[in-house]
Formats: C-alpha cells, structure tokens, sequence
C-alpha cells in the first residue's frame, strides 16, 4: 500500500481501499471505472454486484403503504421495534439464535454503515484487524479511517479455502478484531464449521471481538450458511451483520441490522447514532414484513440464482477460462491463465470492447502479496436476469477469438 507521511484521515480511507497513488493522487473505485467503460462501450455489466430485477410485490407495496401513511420523519436510533423484533425472530427461525430486540439490535443504514460503526467504535491506532484475502473494499477503507493496522490471511484457490495455519500466524496479540465475511465476497466461498471454529478459538486465545458480515446468508448453493454467533464460546464476542439489499433485491433501500451481546451493541449504537443517526422509515416496516416471507421464498431465491450462476459459468468455460463454482452469493470468479493472460486488470479494461462485458479483477480486493498471488483472476457477478446473462455467455464464448 501506498505510504503517506502524517496522512489526513480521508488519505488513510483511500490507502485502506487501494485508492491512493504512489504520487498521492486520488483514484477511482474499480466499480467506479468499469461501470464507466461499460456504458461507454454498451457492454453488459457484470462487474458491480446488484440485481437488474426487484424484489417480492408484497415488500414494495408494504414500502408504498407505508409512505401514503405517513412513515416519512426519523425511526428510532435503534431502527422501529417492528423490524428490530423482526430481525430477532429471523435469528431465531433460521439459526435457532435468540437476540433481545431492545437491547441487542440495531438497524443501520445497510450492512456498509454497520461494519462502518463497529470498526470505529472498536479499533484505534496501534490495534489490528484480520480479515480474509481478498477482501470487500469498504473493509480496508475503514479499518484505515480508524487508524488501525490490516493483516491479512490468504484465501486459496481454487476453492478459496484458508491455510488454517496461515490463519493462526496472521493473529498477534494486537488483533482487537477479526472480520469474516461469510458467504464470501468476492470469492463466492462458504466457510465449514472447521474454518469457524478455528476463527472462534483463535479470537478467544487472542480476546479479539468477531464481526462477520453476513448479508449473503440466504444465498448459498449446497452447504447452509452457519453463523458464527451460534458456535460455543463465539455469542459474547460476536457482532453479526446483516441486509435486507442482497436476499430481497432492494441494494438501493440500505436496511441492514447489527445484533450481538447489548455491551458490544450500545458501543456501535454510540458511534452509528452521529452517522446517519437513523434512514429508511417507510422502508424499515416492510422489511420486517419481508423477514417473515415463508421458507419456499428463500429455498426459491438461492435455486433461482443458482441456475444464473450456472448459465454464465458455462459461457466462461467456452471462453476458456478455468472457471471457480462459488458455493453462495452473487459472484463467480475465473482464472485468466489458461488464456495466456497474466493481468487480469488489463483484461477487464479491455474485456468490453472486446466482447461487449465487463468484469472486476480480482487483485483490486488485495494488498501487494495478495495482489500478486491473484493477478489472474476476475470476478463476474451473475445478479441479473436470466436473458442477459444468456447474452453475455454468447458473447464470452467469442473471447478466445478476439484475443
């Protein structure tokens, strides 16, 4: 990463999230720019994980219902009791977990906001952070905007799985908190129970705080997503985050939802009040009505996914590239290699005017080493509708030629 003497805290934000030049110059996000050439090019965009098609009727309408009586001013700092009981009776119906609604939830402002709040109330200057590599940008951002140090254990293809040994190297005794991100963005893995119990007895050894950013809990293809929160000896030192964008299709709303033991949550509920203090009236209430949807609503949204995860994989195995089969979330990603491609970000800024896609690579989620160790390697999110991802697999079946 880019060092900078005494850098202001924004500078710390940008080197956090591989923004900052060596020449100190601000960059673009990597969505930023591939959204960008995308429209330039009229390429499809497969780059920026959200979906091109809305979320359950009942959940709008519950939002328009909403509106038209009058839930238009502040919720509660905590997010309205409706969802805040909504949340919990999820926990409980899923994954057999029991947080109190008043005193254990939090609404906020999209899982974003959430891992935003927690790192800030919790890590300083002199502390670590562990997360996986690669690793969702925002996460690099913040722990950067708090002062904090970012280490890093590395996620293995081809199933992304960590060295567990690795893994244990990576703690020190100034981790104060090791974020997981399970179902796994941009990787598409899901973490077994020998992964997470290792996570929770390395934090307990060290007495580091768990956050895990769950928001693809509900889209996982073949093993069940298995919360760390209800693993024994993780529930008074886990802060589990959540959304409403990604398993209803409503990005744009930013409902998300921090639970956890009160003494953690009170902590990010001091820091998430003098952020947005509270978003989302109308929106929060049909949430809550959305949590609720019966189990075939949730079987239906991960099969549905599924079958766009294997229409594209499919056009990226004719283009030639060995294609990774993600176990959960929106994103599937190859390595370029058997192309004789060895830089994936100059693939992806070539890729929609050579076929018409866009793409992120992969290398863009790391630090140097990871960077290096991913250089290959490119992300596809398959969130869209059947008929595009159709098209883009035509047009990635072309790629071997246009090379």
């Amino acid at each position: 990463m880019t060092q900078v003497p005494n850098p202001a805290p924004w500078q710390r934000t940008a080197t956090g999230a591989n923004l900052l030049g060596a020449d100190g110059t601000l960059g673009v996000t990597i969505f930023e720019e591939m959204t960008t050439l995308a429209l330039s090019t009229g390429a499809i965009n497969l780059g920026q994980g959200f979906p091109d098609e809305d979320g359950p009727a009942e959940i709008k309408d519950a939002a328009q219902a909403a509106i038209a009586a009058g839930a238009n001013q502040y919720a509660p700092g905590k997010g309205i009791i409706e969802l805040r009981e909504a949340i919990s009776l999820h926990q409980e119906r899923f994954y057999g977990l029991t947080p109190d609604p008043q005193t254990e939830v939090l609404v906020t402002t999209g899982a974003t906001e959430a891992i935003a709040a927690a790192l800030l109330a919790l890590v300083g200057p002199g502390d670590e952070v562990l997360t996986f590599e690669p690793f969702y940008d925002s996460y690099g951002a913040i722990i950067g905007l708090a002062g904090a140090t970012h280490v890093t254990a590395p996620l293995l293809a081809p199933d992304f799985m960590p060295d567990l040994d690795a893994l244990e190297a990576a703690f020190s005794d100034r981790t104060k908190v090791v974020l997981v991100n399970n179902p796994h963005n941009p990787t598409g893995a899901v973490f077994p129970r020998e992964v997470l119990e290792r996570v929770v007895a390395l934090a307990r050894r060290h007495d580091a705080v768990i956050v895990t950013d769950e928001v693809y809990e509900h889209l996982t293809f073949g093993p069940a997503h298995l919360p760390i929160a209800g693993l024994p000896g993780a529930a008074d030192r886990t802060l589990t985050i959540s959304s409403a964008g990604k398993t209803f299709s409503v990005t744009g709303w930013k409902i998300g939802w921090i639970s956890g033991p009160e003494q953690l949550i009170s902590a990010v509920r001091t820091v998430k009040q003098f952020l947005s203090y509270s978003s989302g009236t109308p929106f929060q209430s049909a949430i809550a009505l959305g949590l609720g949807l019966p189990d075939e609503f949730y079987a239906g949204i991960a099969d549905t996914l599924r079958l766009k995860r294997d229409i594209l994989s499919e056009g990226l195995r004719a283009a030639g590239f060995d294609v990774f089969t993600p176990q959960g979330t929106y994103f599937v990603n190859v390595d370029t290699a058997p192309l004789g491609i060895t830089d994936a970000l100059d693939l992806a800024r070539r890729l929609p005017g050579l076929v018409g896609v866009a793409a992120i690579p992969v290398p863009v989620f790391c630090h140097a080493e990871g960077a290096e160790r991913t250089r290959s390697l490119l992300r596809f999110a398959f969130c869209k509708r059947t008929s595009v991802l159709a098209e883009a697999a035509e047009r990635l079946a072309t790629l071997r030629d246009r090379l």
